[in-house]
């Protein structure tokens, strides 16, 4: 049998990740079975005229892959791949790569200042509750009480006591999945949605379904017909441009979705992470109070390390989630949420919105002259959604933009239905610099406007 060996001639810059990719196509494609010993990093440095350095550089990023791992005296062997889904997003950023694969707000030094300002106030100005108590009751009323003045800006009129912090949007998603899901039933979601439902899904038993959606979002009727042929139990909806494609959904459409629900009688999970960013219409949880849990969060508006949510839950369901996030969570971080909480009463975070606002406003304005309008966004959503030609396959696309420094996310991370699929990459614009996600950018029209055939690496 012959043993597969990259190719010297297909080798591009920078060289180590080039051959990191030659390696990673052929273990995935079998050609590297579980087990085989890759060749000593001299030799094969030998073999490709490249240096040693190179070559360990390649290996040290295999294994940060999780593809294969060193043995002390023995050299690197392939590793059993695992069938557990991997991030769209470059789990470590590299400093070789312009990394627009991941969703972050556009972050400058005066937030880093911002947040140092209010650690230093957090020093002076701890309550004991907060750093002194087990109870949740017995920490969060107040902030409970300022949850209700931010969620108006976000469209929502709710009382203290449907509010529930948590440490972000994933943990409020989960719970409120583990409230009114259970275990062996269904969950609708849009047919493109969010990476890490499919996962979470298997991991509580719960089956998922995709549905199919248009340019204003998840289409009402395929909803209603899947309540009819289903056990479903809930709908999980992304509304306002946080969704892969960056759709904002129409007042009409979010009526329309919350009056199947409620024929129905089944609970809609709203995921609205980026809250009073976004200038729109009302949320779904306005339409269909009774029935809406509703999810948002300050990391993507303001700061990353901002690590606080809210998720609204109905008289209904506001006992079960108040449960199901005591056993998964206890409670938010009282320290995180005090800043927060801070931050909505001096009026910070709604500064930092604003400015969030007018930023994302004109790198999208970079992204419309560069690409020419190809991709489909919203001035105030913080990535664009590019549907690839014909000619190119995502893989292809990914890994020749990786090459050429630019990290995306592949569109086939966010599929959910398995209805016939237009290849596509989702690509950040508040991930990095402005002038890196011009570069980056610049570097994705020219793949676009190029023939596939005379890029490709056959690796």
């Amino acid at each position: 049998m012959t043993i597969w060996h990259p190719d010297r001639a297909h080798l591009k810059r920078p060289a180590y990740l080039s051959l990191a990719e030659q390696f990673t196509r052929a273990i995935r494609d079998g050609k590297l079975p579980s087990g085989t010993r890759l060749p000593p990093h001299r030799k094969l440095a030998d073999d490709l005229g490249l240096s040693v350095q190179t070559v360990s550089r390649a290996y040290e990023e295999l294994a940060r892959r999780g593809l294969v791992a060193g043995e002390i005296g023995r050299g690197s062997f392939v590793q059993p791949q695992r069938d557990e889904p991997s991030p769209p997003y470059l789990p470590e950023r590299l400093v070789e790569l312009i990394d627009l694969s991941i969703l972050k707000p556009v972050c400058e030094p005066m937030h880093l200042e911002r947040l140092k300002r209010a650690l230093g106030w957090l020093a002076d100005s701890l309550p004991s509750s907060s750093a002194l108590s087990f109870r949740p009751n017995m920490v969060f009323p107040r902030h409970r009480a300022v949850a209700v003045e931010w969620l108006k800006a976000c469209g929502l009129e709710v009382a203290p006591q449907n509010v529930t912090l948590t440490n972000g949007a994933t943990a409020g998603m989960t719970t409120a999945l583990m409230s009114v899901v259970p275990p062996g039933t269904a969950v609708a979601t849009e047919a493109i949605g969010h990476h890490t439902l499919v996962p979470l899904a298997n991991y509580l038993g719960l089956a998922l379904e995709g549905l199919p959606i248009d340019e204003d979002g998840l289409i009402p009727e395929a909803l209603d017909e899947a309540c009819r042929k289903a056990e479903l139990r809930a709908v999980f909806v992304q509304p306002s441009v946080v969704n892969p494609t960056a759709t904002l959904m129409s007042e009409g459409r979010r009526a329309a979705i919350a009056a199947v629900a409620r024929k129905h009688d089944i609970a809609i999970i709203e995921n609205d992470v980026l809250g009073p960013l976004v200038e729109r219409c009302a949320p779904i949880a306005a339409f269909a109070p009774e029935r809406t849990l509703y999810v948002t969060s300050f990391t993507k508006i303001t700061v990353p390390g901002l690590r606080v949510g809210y998720v609204v839950a109905p008289d209904r369901y506001a006992a079960a989630l108040a449960n199901r996030h005591l056993v998964s969570n206890w409670m938010a971080t009282p320290m995180v949420a005090e800043i927060a909480s801070k931050w909505v009463t001096d009026g910070t975070a709604m500064e930092l919105v604003r400015w969030q606002r007018e930023v994302l406003a004109r790198r999208h304005r970079i992204a419309d002259e560069l690409l020419g309008g190809a991709a489909r966004a919203h001035e105030q959503s913080l990535h664009l959604w590019l549907p690839l030609p014909e000619s190119w396959s995502e893989e292809s696309f990914v890994a020749q933009a990786r090459l050429r420094g630019v990290a995306v996310a592949p569109g086939l991370s966010f599929r959910i239905s398995k209805e016939p699929w237009q290849p596509a990459v989702r690509i950040s614009v508040g991930s990095t610099t402005e002038a890196e996600l011009r570069h980056g950018l610049g570097t994705i029209a020219t793949l676009l406007q190029g023939d596939p055939e005379h890029l490709l690496l056959a690796i």
